[in-house]
Order: C-alpha cells, then sequence, then structure tokens
C-alpha cells in the first residue's frame, strides 16, 4: 500500500490521512505531517496514482485513478488504528479529501481543506485559463492538444522568496518525486476539471466538520470563488482561517506553522468531543 513516496508516521490510535497536490508529491505535506504527527497522529502521506513520475505517467492516469489510491490509502490507515480518522489535502487534494468526507462520512471525523482549488483563478493566472481551462475535457475527449502543457509561472504559489528558490529548482531539475512536474499536462488539468464538477456537486453530502484555510492573496485560486463557496455549500460545522503571509502553498509558506497549528487544535477537539461522547 505504502508506494515508494508515501510515508507513514505511527503516533496514537487517531490518524490523519494527507492528500497532495495535482502534479505534487507527498513532500508538500511533509511538514504538515510533521507537525501533526508531533502532536500525537499517526499520519500517512500518500502519493496518488500516476504521480512522482513523468507527464506521460500522470497522463495514463484519469481522476478516478487519483481517487481510488485515496480510497486504498483510507482502508490502510483505518485497518492500522482504531480512533479518529481525518483527512487533510493541498490543492487538488483538498478536492480529494472533501470527496472522500461525502463518500465516507461515517468513517472521516474532520476534513482540513488546505488551499482547495475548483476554479484556477488566482491574481497569477493568466486571462485565458477561465475559459480554455474548462473545455479541456471537450478537448481531451477530441484527442485535441493532448501534447500540450501548462507550465506554471512565477510565484509558483509560494510568497517566501527562499523556499520558492529551493522548489523551484528542484522542480527544474527533473526530480519531480522531491517537487513536482514543472508543467501540468492538458490531458490531466482536463481530469481535475472532471473532478472539480463531480466534488462541487456532492459538496452538500459533507457532513464532517471541516477546517478551512486558504491564501488571502492565493496566486493560483481565488479565496472567494473557491474556499468561500466551499463554506458556504457544505453541510457541516466549518471553520474559516484566511491567511495574509502566504500564497496558494500554505502547507509550505511562510505561514506553515500556523497550518499546523489550527489543524492540530481543530482535530483535537473534535478527538476530545467523541472521547466524551456517550460510548
Amino acid at each position: 500500500m505504502i508506494t515508494d513516496n508515501s510515508f507513514f508516521l505511527p503516533g496514537n490510535e487517531n490518524g490523519v490521512l494527507l492528500i497532495h497536490g495535482l502534479t505534487g508529491t507527498p513532500t508538500e505535506m511533509r511538514i504538515l505531517a510533521k507537525g501533526l504527527n508531533k502532536a500525537g497522529y499517526s499520519v500517512f502521506c500518500m502519493q496518488l496514482a500516476g504521480h512522482c513520475g513523468d507527464e506521460a505517467d500522470l497522463c495514463r492516469t484519469t481522476w478516478q485513478d487519483w481517487y481510488q489510491s485515496v480510497e486504498d490509502a483510507l482502508q490502510f490507515l483505518a485497518s492500522k488504528l482504531s480512533g479518529c480518522l481525518f483527512v487533510g489535502g493541498l490543492s487538488m487534494g483538498a478536492l480529494l479529501s472533501l470527496k472522500l468526507a461525502a463518500d465516507h462520512p461515517d468513517q472521516i471525523k474532520g476534513v482540513g481543506v488546505f488551499g482547495a482549488t475548483f476554479y484556477y483563478d488566482g491574481w497569477s493566472m493568466p486571462w485565458f485559463s477561465k475559459t480554455f481551462f474548462p473545455i479541456l475535457p471537450l478537448l481531451k475527449k477530441l484527442h485535441l492538444f493532448q501534447k500540450r502543457s501548462f507550465i506554471e509561472q512565477p510565484p509558483y504559489g509560494l510568497k517566501d522568496e527562499r523556499i520558492r528558490a529551493t522548489i523551484v529548482e528542484s522542480m527544474f531539475s527533473g526530480d519531480s518525486a522531491a517537487a513536482g512536474l514543472a508543467g501540468n499536462p492538458f490531458p490531466a488539468l482536463a481530469e481535475m476539471q472532471l473532478l472539480a464538477k463531480t466534488v462541487k456537486r456532492q459538496l452538500p453530502q459533507v457532513t464532517s466538520p471541516c477546517l478551512i484555510m486558504h491564501a488571502e492573496h492565493d496566486d493560483i485560486a481565488n479565496i472567494n470563488t473557491n474556499a468561500r463557496m466551499i463554506e458556504k455549500t457544505v453541510n457541516a460545522p466549518t471553520k474559516f482561517v484566511s491567511l495574509k503571509e502566504s500564497y496558494h502553498m500554505i502547507t509550505i509558506d511562510r505561514q506553515r506553522r500556523d497550518v499546523i497549528n489550527t489543524a492540530v487544535a481543530f482535530f483535537d477537539k473534535i478527538v476530545q468531543q467523541y472521547a466524551a461522547s456517550p460510548k
């Protein structure tokens, strides 16, 4: 179950499944994972199907493949632990987390929604992303532009310039397992659009408490059309936190410690509620 780039940090009987974003790697969740583990949680940082390889590996998978790997990871974690199970994801990983909560309301006790991305409409995104990306599923069906990629541009989701330089160097070195791919292949972006539509329809089915954290000036996904939309649509208690000193990659940017501390407090409160409830 644990693939080459996934990792499991054993702790107590309460567990957190962490999910990275499109073209990303489990590394982008490592700091958060260590923080949660230090607070006592068992943490599984999974690798999505098709990721940590090259663009061809990614394009051979669909959003259903990505989600199946998430469900498999949940069952892996559930087989090891007897306490509360939580899920958290960054960017596309946040969408997969919400879908998992909608599909498994009895297992998932809380959701960490970090930089959720339904729409690529942040301030650094080119004008055509808002109109062109939504038609990518049609282009994929027609087998058009399938060899093209959208190459990310500065600031690459990072406000911290030092961290940005390190990540960009790794990203363009060709080591996709360390920092992910530099480009987003159009076929994968098409699958992302299909996933976003599916999860948006399922948001009213989310009943587990949601911690929604998003950069106020997110360069990839606008806080109002993404995070606020989730807050208004889920049928669950929500805690909304906007971050002023981070961009999209909030799990590794300047306020990463705030993300850890807020997530620990949020999950701890739920664990305490279940511990106090009548058996």
